[in-house]
């Protein structure tokens, strides 16, 4: 049998466990607003209140832990140490917190609405992505869509990014991911890039030709990939002239500068006006697929079940193939 004396301190140290969470939790969403928004302004328009009670939520918090947790200056905001502590610790909860209420209000509320963050390659996001929006916003006026390019999601939650378009699938069992469309990767040259170069007749042959490279969001170089004697090569030609965007590669081989393997979605129309010209089409790779991914979760936000659903009927409406190398993925 428990002590009275016992039972006591044990209903005092649970008041003052409450207690000290109904005070501190406010200036904790605070705080990772202000982190995750980039400044105090932003954050308050994120949390639907003055930017002077954001701050002191924050000033409270900070008083109450002993610590600094933010170093301001007229310009920025950064993390001290100890604030770096705190935000590692507390992140992953207030995320899981606020996707909890978000879920329960879109079951109260019926239509979808606010924030979607959503990554794509620059690529892909430019010429597929991007000109899609506009009627799906349209369609959800209540949805608040932001697309950010060349960000690559590997970690939905510490990237606060909601849906990913990504060329091939991740090999994570956190992640949904709904194969859309084929993603083909093309050797390809302009007509007159033909005439005066020729047309390569193998990989190794790339050797002699004025190839253009892409450097990736990670900082490596592309491999261009092929499919020889039933395995995958992968090969970094020597080239010249480099670019971090598949756009002005493909806006530099349509001028006759050199030769690239890109994306079929890039150049399909291209290759149908015949403004380009399809090399190598037996060492084409496998086709890896194109896809929209999510964090698996039980209920499913509805702003980003109607997104999914949205982009991905649309985006199979385009005619994204070359040359009927690869069929349409059939319906999930």
């Amino acid at each position: 049998m428990q002590s009275p004396l016992l039972a006591t301190a044990g209903a005092d140290n649970s008041e003052a466990l409450a207690s000290s969470f109904a005070t501190s939790y406010p200036g904790v969403v605070a705080f990772i607003t202000v982190v995750a928004e980039g400044g105090f302004s932003k954050a308050a328009d994120r949390l639907g209140i003055t930017r002077s009670a954001v701050s002191r939520c924050i000033q409270k918090l900070e008083a109450q832990v002993g610590l600094r947790l933010l170093s301001r200056t007229t310009r920025s905001i950064s993390l001290t140490r100890e604030g770096e502590i705190l935000h590692a610790r507390c992140q992953p909860s207030v995320a899981l917190i606020t996707e909890a209420m978000e879920d329960l209000r879109d079951l109260r509320d019926g239509p979808p609405r606010g924030r979607l963050r959503v990554s794509a390659s620059v690529g892909f996001g430019r010429k597929v992505v991007a000109p899609l929006l506009w009627a799906f916003q349209e369609k959800y006026p209540d949805i608040e869509i932001e697309l950010h390019l060349g960000c690559v999601a590997s970690d939905f939650t510490s990237d606060r990014i909601d849906v990913s378009f990504l060329n091939g699938r991740l090999a994570d069992s956190r992640i949904v991911a709904k194969r859309i469309v084929p993603m083909q990767t093309l050797v390809c040259a302009s007509p007159a890039y033909a005439v005066r170069r020729g047309m390569p007749e193998s990989p190794d042959a790339l050797m002699l030709h004025d190839c253009i490279n892409v450097r990736l969001p990670s900082g490596r170089v592309y491999e261009w990939e092929f499919k020889v004697e039933g395995g995958l090569r992968k090969l970094t030609p020597p080239s010249r002239i480099m670019f971090n965007d598949d756009g002005l590669v493909l806006e530099a081989v349509l001028q006759g500068k050199g030769i690239a393997q890109l994306g079929g979605y890039l150049i399909c129309d291209l290759l149908r006006e015949g403004k380009l010209l399809h090399s190598m089409p037996q060492y084409a790779p496998d086709d890896q697929g194109h896809y929209i991914c999510y964090l698996s979760r039980q209920h499913l936000p509805s702003r980003i079940r109607v997104f999914v659903d949205h982009m991905t009927a649309a985006i199979r409406a385009l005619d994204l193939q070359c040359a009927g190398a690869f069929s349409l993925p059939p319906e999930d």
